[in-house]
């Protein structure tokens, strides 16, 4: 194992949190902002780059570091180090409604392609890079972009996605449809790409935008029901054109906005 050897429990259902447990000196490494609790004598430490251990001098860093850039990722991640004599525990929130799936990438050939902004956690040691699409219509048709996030090594890795996950394990020769922002993760060996959905009416009118993913197995897809993307589209059309509470739930609320009255 070159990656710390973590353990781990997940905890609620739609708005899930994972505890990580570490034995004496042993290292997890998160996004910035993601921590919700830990244990005493854990000890906290911002870093430069994706925590990879073959990162090696300053030169190593900053490739690292520029690699998360272009993820659309902070510069800096944060480790976590067990500095007692017993396990301790330090856990991590998903950002937004929807589940964390747990990602052994030792049984992955370590290797795992997913979704900018959905990485949450991973034992030290797994490296968070860049993995660029072979084909140019995946870059500049595909919704999340001609970059993918690229996660490698041998342990642990947690991912986040919106609403519920379905996990498709896709023998060869085999083939799904997907909209673009439906796509979480896919292991290394599934083929992915960009086509168009056909005929002017279906484009422009369908409300499905003019482009999906085609995967092709050999290989385990995961696809969300909610990308974080539509949810926040919904919420952004709903919002009031105006500032302040509307009241929706309450019929003063309602009297108010039918004679046009001014709140305070």
């Amino acid at each position: 194992m070159n990656n710390h050897e973590i353990d781990y429990k997940l905890y609620g259902d739609d708005m899930q949190f994972v505890e990580v447990e570490l034995d004496p000196e042993e290292t997890v490494i998160a996004e910035a902002g993601s921590l919700m609790m830990m244990d005493d004598h854990i000890r906290m430490e911002t870093i430069f780059g994706d925590g990879a251990a073959s990162q090696g001098g300053l030169m190593g860093k900053l490739l690292g570091a520029g690699k998360r850039v272009l993820t659309g990722e902070s510069l800096f991640m944060t480790a976590f180090t067990n500095e007692g004599v017993s396990k301790k525990h330090v856990s991590f929130a998903s950002p937004y409604p929807g589940k964390i799936i747990p990602m052994d990438l030792s049984e992955m050939n370590g290797k795992l392609v997913c979704q900018k902004d959905s990485f949450l956690a991973a034992a030290k040691g797994v490296a968070v890079g860049i993995e660029f699409q072979r084909k140019i219509g995946t870059g500049f048709f595909g919704g999340e972009g001609f970059i993918m996030q690229k996660l490698e090594g041998d342990g642990m890795a947690f991912v986040h996605a919106g609403g519920t996950i379905h996990k498709r394990e896709l023998q060869p020769g085999e083939s799904i449809r997907v909209d673009t922002g439906c796509l979480v993760a896919m292991t290394g060996e599934v083929d992915y790409n960009i086509e168009y959905v056909g005929g002017i009416k279906t484009a422009l009118f369908g409300g499905e935008g003019l482009f999906f993913a085609t995967l092709r197995g050999p290989g385990t897809v995961w696809i969300q029901s909610l990308p974080f993307s539509r949810l926040a589209s919904r919420i952004f059309a709903a919002a009031p054109e105006r500032g302040g509470s509307k009241g929706e739930g309450s019929i003063a609320g309602g009297l108010f906005d039918l004679l046009g009255g001014d709140r305070k």
